[in-house]
């Protein structure tokens, strides 16, 4: 898939499940709408805990959105932010992971958050799953919503060799001056 169709089906996908979010919640939707949005999300949730792409049952709904060219980690990333909006479906998130951390350590006031958002930050790749778990739990605990579109990027870009994610991150929680994450 050319590079400029990536931006394009990511939009279309977080579009997707936040359509999803909205139609649960009976937003200008029919009955039988409302109940596939959420059949659709419990079946999403069911991601959660488990490695990227055991839960076959989610291929059903985020198979439109992968091309069978797509490397397995491309597909994991897919399927990892299917399951976390699954679990915490709050639309209109702004920045990273570190703007929703920091967000969500002013409501908390507690020093267990930034340990937390360290051990994000150095995750493996392989770990990164079980972190952002923990991160979107509190997230959704404490209702700060997630800017899933960011995440999807910023997960597919882990690996990078300069750590532009984690240093991005890094910056947007230890930067924060008490403005809302969403």
């Amino acid at each position: 898939m050319p590079a400029e169709k990536k931006p394009q089906r990511d939009e279309q996908f977080v579009g997707w499940l936040e359509r999803l979010a909205r139609a649960r919640e009976g937003a200008e939707m029919t009955q039988g709408e409302e109940s596939r949005a959420r059949a659709a999300l419990a079946t999403l949730k069911r991601g959660l805990g488990r490695p990227p792409g055991t839960a076959l049952e989610m291929y059903r709904y985020v198979g439109p959105y992968i091309s069978p060219k797509d490397p397995q980690w491309i597909i994991n990333c897919y399927l990892l932010v299917a399951a976390l909006f699954a679990h915490h479906p709050l639309p209109g998130g702004k920045g990273s992971m570190g703007s929703v951390m920091a967000e969500v350590k002013s409501r908390m006031d507690s020093e267990s958050v930034e340990k937390r958002f360290l051990a994000l930050l150095n995750a493996h790749h392989d770990d990164l799953p079980r972190h952002l778990r923990h991160a979107v739990s509190l997230a959704n605990s404490k209702e700060v919503p997630v800017n899933w579109r960011q995440l999807l990027k910023d997960i597919k870009n882990w690996n990078n060799y300069h750590r532009f994610v984690q240093k991005q991150w890094a910056r947007d929680f230890w930067s924060w001056k008490n403005e809302p994450a969403g």
